[in-house]
């Protein structure tokens, strides 16, 4: 082992760089060590894992910024780590994939954890932290995970914290008990001996860097690169001005029978810090779209939006948790955002997706060119499972994330067939599915033209995927499938993206859109096309330069008619741009709209509807009526509540908050009161 070099050369500005390197190249190599050796299309393909060191507080001090997933600097590990703390010994490795044992950790039960403790001369360091999604944990579909499961007893096995290896010894009848419970026992070990190669990559390196500078050093650096993150996080946030900024939207959940569920959000900036308060969200909801947040300062779920913003703002800044300390939230219990224990989790990215797009939407309103449109708003994992008539058993795999395009950036167009938020999920190549999975043929998989908003910046397309099944009891499941209901909203006078789709049998007599999955069963020559949103646009679409919307026609991103109707813009009959007749069509479209003051945010016809039948009082109202109560009691009398109001909507009468609050007392007292 080399010998330590002085302490000297590793202080100051310039030694706390140093040491942020070293750990960074720790977490990266350790991202690669798993990624090269997984199973797993779900993990060597869309790469939805994970790696990490973590402090002896819970809290991340390293993460990757290129491989795997890319947001989880947020993820608390300190009630992980308290549950384990009594017997803690060299050796160990800890496994978990429980939300509720963990407190917010784990967030379902398809994303398994291990992590080891890292020690050096029987001092404990830090934790080398890994996770993986597997495949399937067991639970009511294949898969695991389906929109309508509604408790987490439907989901799968869960294993609260525990070792899988005590002092080097792996507890085989443990493994082998899990493994049974689940339907691809082979593949999900492969990934699992992928986070061990990881865990045990950082392990080496970490002790080769206490070799280096010495455990004091190394414990001290850990300390000041969390602060110093934490230091560059308040820098940006300060120059934001300090008020309260408030935006809310919905998760559609119409493909379970709840309709839309409101995400409320007031934002608070005061000097360097933030508080999201999310007061006004709605219960949480008898289905697989919880959030188990635990009401964490800086939760992973709730802040990827805005990390981004500040690795934007400061692309230098160390990336660990330190980013998140001046995040502070506050969320009602037994909200969807903060659920009683025994809720569903599996689709939760649904509504951590929607998160998302309130904290950007309510943050652009204090620093509107710095941030983007709204995106697609869907990060859907397409997932497939056929029988092996030769074992007996199903097969089980990934056939591609189902993502949309980004919202138009203040400078720039947004990405296509990506959302930045989700720029880690990798598409799976053709050939690697049909390998996999040869009962599945891809015949379509592209980008959808006319699916970006239009604007001076044009929203990142969406795209198309079509497939065709060639087996019996086929079974199809798409989580966190959104937008097909409200578009992605545009900005300063731009258009909303577009809405997504999904068609069964397309151009046959049994063609027949089915919306949303949950679990799909399909059979012999069924075909499914999917389209999924595109972002909204930045800007007036009448600003944009002619001749990008003339390469964007040529590239097929717009068809003709929309750059003629929305962009203004005339091709003569070479396919250049006709300047003259582009500018009469221009005054022509700028005469006929009803603003000249672009609108903050264009959220499309759907929802402006609903708005003016359901105004934001009346949600608050509701949400007002039944605070305070039990989780489960809650989530009923809301709805109760709900619908009563509705009804009194469709007599043409808007309720204000006096008659929602005695609609709530009758359906109360109906129901045995606050405590019955």
């Amino acid at each position: 082992m080399s010998q330590s070099r002085p302490y000297s050369a590793v202080d100051g500005k310039a030694g706390l760089a140093i040491l942020s390197n070293r750990f960074q190249a720790v977490v990266d190599e350790m991202a690669q060590a798993l990624f090269r050796t997984a199973h797993t299309v779900f993990v060597k393909e869309t790469q939805d894992y994970g790696a990490a060191l973590v402090s002896l507080k819970g809290e991340v001090f390293a993460a990757p910024r290129r491989s795997g997933v890319l947001m989880m600097i947020g993820m608390p590990m300190d009630d992980a780590i308290a549950a384990i703390s009594h017997d803690v010994r060299e050796g160990d490795v800890f496994i978990s994939n429980d939300p509720e044992a963990t407190r917010g950790m784990c967030t379902h039960l398809s994303d398994v954890f291990l992590w080891k403790p890292v020690f050096h001369e029987g001092e404990l360091v830090c934790y080398a932290w890994s996770f993986i999604h597997m495949t399937d944990v067991g639970g009511r579909t294949a898969g695991s995970i389906a929109p309508s499961s509604y408790e987490v007893y439907q989901e799968g096995i869960r294993i609260p914290p525990q070792k899988l290896f005590r002092e080097g010894v792996l507890d085989e009848v443990f493994l082998d008990t899990f493994l049974i419970n689940t339907r691809t026992p082979e593949q999900n070990w492969g990934d699992m001996k992928a986070c061990l190669a990881a865990l045990n990559t950082a392990e080496r390196r970490v002790r080769e860097l206490i070799g280096r500078y010495g455990r004091d050093r190394i414990m001290r650096g850990i300390d000041e690169v969390l602060d110093y993150a934490e230091a560059q996080a308040r820098r940006v946030i300060e120059h934001v001005p300090d008020g309260t900024y408030r935006f809310s939207d919905f998760i559609e959940a119409d493909m379970v029978g709840l309709g839309l569920i409101r995400i409320n959000l007031a934002m608070t900036i005061a000097g360097d810090g933030m508080l999201l308060d999310f007061a006004g969200t709605a219960p949480q909801v008898r289905a697989a779209l919880n959030l188990p947040t635990y009401g964490k300062d800086g939760h992973w779920m709730l802040i990827t939006g805005l990390v981004n913003w500040l690795c934007t703002q400061e692309p230098e800044i160390a990336y660990n948790a330190g980013i998140v300390r001046p995040m502070k939230v506050k969320i009602p219990k037994g909200s969807i955002l903060n659920p009683e224990p025994g809720a569903a989790y599996g689709a939760r990215y649904s509504t951590s997706h929607k998160v998302c797009d309130v904290t950007i939407g309510a943050l652009a309103q204090a620093v509107p060119e710095e941030l983007p449109a709204t995106d697609s708003g869907q990060g859907s994992i397409l997932l497939v499972s056929v029988p092996d008539f030769s074992t007996g058993r199903s097969k089980v795999s990934v056939i591609q994330p189902i993502v949309g395009g980004s919202g138009a950036r203040p400078t720039a167009d947004g990405v296509d067939g990506t959302m930045v938020i989700l720029n880690f999920l990798r598409n799976v190549p053709t050939e690697m599915i049909e390998r996999e999975m040869p009962a599945i043929v891809i015949r379509r998989y592209g980008l959808r033209e006319d699916s970006g908003g239009a604007g001076r910046w044009r929203g990142g397309t969406g795209t198309i995927i079509e497939f065709e099944t060639r087996s019996p009891y086929t079974t199809i499941t798409s989580r966190a499938m959104e937008r097909y209901i409200f578009p992605p909203a545009g900005r300063r006078g731009a258009e909303p993206g577009t809405t997504g789709f999904t068609t069964l049998n397309p151009g046959t007599g049994r063609e027949r859109d089915i919306g949303k999955i949950d679990i799909l069963e399909l059979g012999p020559g069924d075909v499914l096309r999917i389209g999924t949103q595109g972002g909204g646009g930045f800007g007036d679409p009448l600003a944009r330069e002619p001749r990008l919307v003339r390469d964007d026609l040529l590239n097929g991103f717009i068809s003709g008619k929309t750059a003629n109707d929305v962009y203004g813009v005339v091709l003569d009959a070479t396919g250049e741009v006709d300047e003259a007749a582009t500018a009469r069509r221009r005054r022509e479209i700028a005469a006929g709209r009803g603003w000249t003051v672009p609108p903050e945010f264009t959220f499309g016809p759907a929802r402006e509807a609903y708005h003016a039948r359901w105004p934001a009082g009346l949600h608050d109202a509701i949400a007002a009526a039944t605070e305070g109560l039990p989780g489960l009691k809650r989530q009923l009398l809301h709805g109760l509540i709900s619908e009563r109001v509705k009804r009194r909507l469709d007599e043409g009468t808007v309720p204000d908050a006096a008659a929602v609050a005695a609609i709530a007392d009758e359906v109360l007292h109906l129901a045995g009161g606050r405590h019955g």
